[in-house]
């Protein structure tokens, strides 16, 4: 212990044990509940096994989240619980060491489980192989200089009665299933529930990330960090509207848009020079204009708290930012000091903030757009053009195909659907360059054609799986129409399409996702902002916003809202387009 002393302890180690104890608790939490279900729905005789397993579990569960809050660093808030997040930030080699350390403890321990000689032997090469990994790896993250292991802390937070609510939510539920299952005289009916319970927890967590980027979109910059982990819920700094008299703020029109901006200098000839403040994408430019085509226009003034002079507590709004970075405020509360005006150190002040959403942040990141943009609402067009022109060409083509492979006997047939099947196996790399080189000869770089037009050429394994749905229709259905008179277009047409609605639907739903998110076709054939779609624009937008989180979240968040409203009205037939059966897929 003497050479142990005095040495300061790790704090991420102690973060990380003590998140591992929470969440080991909580585990043991749920499973208490979980138990309640075989203490109602036990035998008599077996009861008392299932109480006692129920309260081992609720002790392990107390201890467990005791210990590990008692770890963790407290939060500044009173009043409130954490769940904690740890993810330690490891080079390529850590984690390939550890990956291997797992490993070889399972191969040393199915070795010594192993039945015979020969399969123990196995287990043991297979360790040795894995031990090489651990050594290689060892010897590679030794050899990186600049390697280290860092961590990643936060945590949800929440207020006690949250979690107690959950847990009597749970408890009741629980026991509401095991009468249900007592009613019923079977167990099936709880499991089904449970079932159901579990699948709705999993959906909850896959919500999660885009939960954090829709709160994330609607923060305020001293919001993306905090010391007590994730602020899931927004909060914006109070706001007053103000009429500045020394720099007052002015709208007028700037090429055709909009423009907030002040007045830098005044000409003899009663013209103006104003340097524009939004949008942002102009924000700096200066320009020149006539006096009375400005429009005066309130400013959004933040709104602090602070002290007085005699220590009272003050609110009021920001009239100046002066040049050594002090504030004058205007007070506004309390009452007695209204309208009074004094200069604060920034250490000073606190900001006065209320629970709410920034929507400013989908504002600005669509002001950033280039001006040709509109706001990047040209964007939003081509990648619309894109869309529906790509589902069209997509279906019509691989449609018509599909019915010809499938219905229309002519040389070659198989021979052709063998050659169409054999181009699935070429990788896209391969035929890139002479497709660049076909459209280049065509004049069409720089357009939107090289990515639509190939929509209409049809797609070896829409065509494939159209086909099959066809042959899965019956032959009298299509000898019926042709006895009515319908000629082969007419057939497909009035009687085959209808037939395969579930599969054309899952097409399109393909083919939209797959035109909505195209990055590669845009990056190798579109040179100019005016023809750039939206997955094009938004790495762009990262690539020069990366510093501001919100910003960026509320334009990931806007080109996401459409592919989620697709898929949310359309979700059934994604379902369909698996469990197809029975007659034309119905």
């Amino acid at each position: 212990m003497g050479p142990l002393r005095g040495r300061k302890v790790n704090p991420d180690l102690i973060f990380a044990i003590g998140t591992a104890l929470t969440w080991f608790g909580w585990f043991f939490a749920l499973a208490s509940v979980w138990k309640l279900v075989a203490v109602f729905n036990s035998i008599e005789f077996e009861r008392p096994r299932a109480i006692r397993s129920l309260a081992i579990s609720a002790a392990l569960a107390g201890a467990l989240l005791l210990v590990g809050g008692g770890m963790l660093p407290p939060l500044k808030e009173s009043g409130l619980w954490r769940l904690p997040l740890f993810w330690p930030v490891m080079p390529f080699s850590a984690w390939l060491i550890i990956l291997g350390g797992i490993m070889l403890a399972s191969r040393l321990f199915a070795a010594w489980m192993a039945a015979d000689r020969e399969e123990h032997d196995l287990k043991l090469r297979q360790s040795a192989g894995w031990a090489l990994l651990i050594f290689a790896s060892i010897s590679w993250y030794a050899s990186d200089q600049t390697s280290k292991i860092t961590s990643l802390t936060g945590g949800i937070r929440f207020a006690p009665s949250v979690a107690v609510g959950l847990l009597l939510f749970l408890v009741v539920a629980v026991a509401a299933m095991a009468l249900a299952s007592r009613a019923t005289a079977s167990r099936g009916v709880s499991r089904n529930v449970v079932t159901q319970i579990a699948l709705i927890t999993g959906s909850i967590i896959f919500a999660v990330p885009f939960v954090y980027a829709l709160s994330t979109s609607l923060k305020e910059d001293r919001d993306m960090s905090s010391p007590n982990g994730i602020v899931w819920i927004p909060k914006v700094q109070v706001t007053v509207p103000f009429l500045d008299k020394e720099n007052p703020l002015y709208e007028t029109a700037y090429r055709n848009q909009t423009v907030q901006g002040s007045v830098i200098q005044q000409g003899a000839d009663g013209t103006v020079t104003v340097d524009i403040f939004k949008p942002l994408s102009v924000r700096g430019l200066t320009f020149i204009t006539q006096r009375e085509k400005l429009k005066e226009i309130p400013k959004d003034a933040l709104v602090f708290s602070g002290k007085w002079s005699d220590g009272q507590t003050i609110k009021g709004f920001v009239v100046t930012d002066l040049e050594d970075g002090r504030k004058k405020l205007r007070v506004t509360d309390p009452a007695a000091l209204k309208d009074k005006e004094a200069t604060f150190e920034p250490a000073q002040l606190e900001p006065v903030r209320v629970d709410g959403a920034r929507w400013q942040n989908y504002g600005d990141a669509l002001s950033y757009m280039p001006p040709e943009t509109n706001g990047g609402l040209v964007y939003l067009k081509n990648t619309l053009i894109l869309v529906i022109l790509g589902v069209v060409g997509t279906i019509i083509s691989s449609s018509l195909v599909a019915y010809a492979f499938s219905r229309m006997q002519f040389p070659g047939r198989n021979a052709l659907f063998s050659v169409l099947l054999a181009t699935m196996m070429l990788p896209g790399a391969v035929t890139l360059l002479p497709q660049f080189l076909i459209f280049r000869s065509l004049g069409w770089i720089d357009t939107l054609y090289p990515l639509w037009v190939p929509a209409f050429f049809g797609s070896a394994f829409n065509i494939f799986l159209l086909r099959q749905f066809f042959m899965g229709i019956p032959m009298e259905l299509e000898d019926a129409s042709k006895i009515d008179g319908c000629t082969y277009l007419r057939s497909f047409w009035s009687v085959m399409l209808p037939q395969i609605k579930p599969a054309l639907a899952v097409i399109a739903i393909w083919t939209f996702m797959g035109a909505w998110n195209n990055f590669m076709g845009p990056l190798i054939y579109i040179n100019s902002p005016e023809n750039m779609p939206l997955s094009y624009a938004l790495q762009l937008f990262q690539g020069d916003r990366t510093g501001e989180p919100g910003l960026l979240m509320a334009f990931c968040v806007m080109t996401m809202l459409p592919v989620l409203g697709v898929f949310f009205f359309l979700q059934k037939y994604f379902i369909e387009g698996v469990t197809l059966s029975g007659l034309g897929g119905r």
